[in-house]
């Protein structure tokens, strides 16, 4: 998903400018005493929560499911009011990989535009609050999600939400949604491009610092809560009531399922990770070592330039002009840390996963030790 493309469509979203002149004397009504810390117009209410609708789980959940690889993603409408962001519908957006990408972001952007259009005209949600992003295992840090919210932080009321959906959770039957925003910190160091060692010691950046959780909670209308109480109670009718042709239903050993399928994957995902940070490391270490050449070279000169004038004062010469020394020395500026930074939240997302689907499997191989010594 290319950030152009959204911020073509968040641009296409937006009222356009009236044509003709506003009356010369407006009258306004007063918003009575009760609504008046309802209704945020200038957004000083903080986002407190963010309120997921049923549907748009379901709707996300099956994207996910159709979508190739992990590259489900698509926009969030909804309304925000009295500090909860109601995310009320979603539509996928179409998903372009490698060159591709480049040469249909237009397309891409119309795609968003028509749709909010259509959405409007059929009188329904069409205010654009985030996006949602399919990932696996937890690791859903990477630089096209960065400057996506990046674009939704700078344009929309209270900055918007990416709402992460693990799909190795919902594999196992936990649905997992998760809602994020870019920190204060990392945001000012995003809009100064600046992400040297000296910013990240000035604004107090890691990995874990790049976002900030905002509380999440589904709502289901009554007729669905009850209709999955339903789901969720168990057969209570007796076998002997049963007609004839009704068949009990197969025995399931899900619950025995140690869960190690993934194990390997995820370590493999680690592994795989830790190598593009040390890479990564590398390169940050030969540019730190040729700048700190050309730095030498450039203040060997500076001394070397100064002893020179010195000199020819004391020889009664004028000294020599003080050449450049950008323009002699091209130094090159100290390289960004951010990649670094996300890789390490890679592995940190990894690890956790790789940690609670560890702690789950030894429970489970513990309890399979037991119950097969007492049957012994």
């Amino acid at each position: 998903m290319a950030a152009p493309s959204m911020a073509a469509a968040l641009a296409a979203s937006l009222p356009a400018a009236p044509v003709t002149a506003a009356p010369a004397a407006p009258t306004y009504q007063a918003i009575p005493a009760s609504m008046s810390k309802v209704i945020d117009i200038e957004a000083d209410i903080p986002l407190n929560v963010v309120q997921l609708d049923a549907l748009v789980v379901t709707k996300i959940i099956k994207h996910a499911r159709e979508a190739p690889s992990t590259t489900a993603h698509g926009l969030l409408l909804g309304l925000d009011l009295d500090g909860v962001l109601e995310v009320s519908n979603s539509f996928p957006l179409p998903h372009h990989s490698g060159d591709e990408a480049e040469k249909t972001s237009k397309t891409i952007a119309r795609h968003q535009a028509s749709m909010l259009r259509s959405l409007k005209e059929v009188q329904v949600d069409d205010s654009v609050v985030g996006f949602y992003q399919a990932t696996t295992l937890g690791a859903f840090f990477n630089q096209t999600l960065l400057d996506t919210q990046a674009i939704h932080q700078d344009k929309l009321r209270h900055g918007g939400i990416v709402i992460v959906h693990d799909l190795s959770q919902t594999a196992k039957g936990n649905a997992s949604f998760r809602a994020f925003r870019l920190t204060a910190a990392f945001f000012d160091a995003y809009k100064r491009s600046n992400f040297s060692t000296a910013s990240l010691i000035s604004h107090r950046l890691t990995f874990s610092s790049i976002f900030e959780e905002v509380p999440l909670k589904i709502r289901t209308n009554p007729l669905l809560s009850s209709f999955l109480g339903t789901l969720a109670e168990s057969d209570s009718i007796a076998p002997e009531t049963t007609g004839a042709g009704a068949s009990a239903l197969e025995p399931t050993f899900s619950v025995l399922d140690l869960g190690t399928a993934g194990l390997t994957r995820n370590l493999e995902q680690i592994v795989e990770s830790v190598e593009a940070y040390r890479t990564e490391e590398g390169n940050l270490s030969y540019l730190s070592r040729q700048i700190a050449r050309e730095r030498a070279k450039a203040d060997a000169y500076v001394a070397k330039r100064k002893e020179e004038n010195q000199a020819r004062i004391a020889q009664g010469l004028a000294p020599l002009p003080e050449e450049d020394v950008a323009r002699l020395f091209k130094i090159p500026p100290e390289p960004s840390r951010l990649e670094s930074l996300l890789l390490l939240g890679q592995i940190d997302a990894y690890g956790k996963s790789l940690e609670g689907t560890a702690s789950t499997g030894l429970v489970k191989m513990y309890g399979a030790k037991a119950g097969s010594g007492e049957r012994e």
